[in-house]
Formats: structure tokens, sequence, C-alpha cells
């Protein structure tokens, strides 16, 4: 048995607590200020559930179709299925992936980190 603190890391959208990177799986809280979206991206191998705790979510795909995810909902998306997450107000997110924490594309971003 191991205790930890989970690393917080900033992000210009909020903010990621990540309470957990194992071999396995990995799990963390997305906080996501009202307004602000996450970059529009994909993964090649992480998959991940998310889960609202507080807030509205609105998931963008890159079709520009919507998902509207409420208190209490969850959603999972697969690799490959480009993204953005939007805070329709403030947002408070677990989710629960695979370990593949920095695999990230970044298609589009509203703070200029597409590379």
């Amino acid at each position: 048995m191991k205790i930890k603190k989970p690393t917080v890391i900033k992000k210009p959208w909020g903010r990621e607590i990540w309470i957990v990177e194992e071999k396995e799986y990995a799990g963390k809280i997305l906080e996501i200020n009202k307004g602000h979206r996450t970059s529009l991206h994909y993964h090649k191998n992480k998959k991940e559930s998310m889960y609202v705790l507080k807030g509205k979510l609105k998931v963008i795909m890159k079709d520009n179709s919507t998902r509207m995810v409420n208190i209490g909902e969850s959603i999972t998306i697969n690799p490959g299925e480009a993204h953005s997450l939007e805070a329709v107000e403030d947002l408070m997110i677990i989710e629960v992936s695979t370990p593949e924490l920095y695999d990230v594309i970044r298609i589009k971003d509203d703070y200029g980190r597409v590379k």
C-alpha cells in the first residue's frame, strides 16, 4: 500500500489533479473554468472515460458535432476520436483512463500549444 499526494498541473483552461498513474490505469480530476476549453486533440492509444461531478460539459468532436454531458453522466472517448472539452459552467470531471497520459496530439488550440 502506498499513500501519496496527487500532482497538480496548471493549464490555461484550469487544472488537472493527477490522482494515480499506474502501469495498468490512470485517474485524474479535471477542473475547467467556465467558458474555457481544452485543445481539439486525439490520442493514438489512450481510452478515457469521464464522469461529470460539477457543472456542464460540452464535448466538441472534430466534425463540430457536440454532446452535452450533465452532472452524474459519463462519456467514453476511444483512441483516434478527436475531441475538445468545453465548460458551459465551472466544471469538475473525474477521468479514468488507460495509462498513456502523455499521448496527446493537438489539432487546434486557443492557447497556441499546437506544434
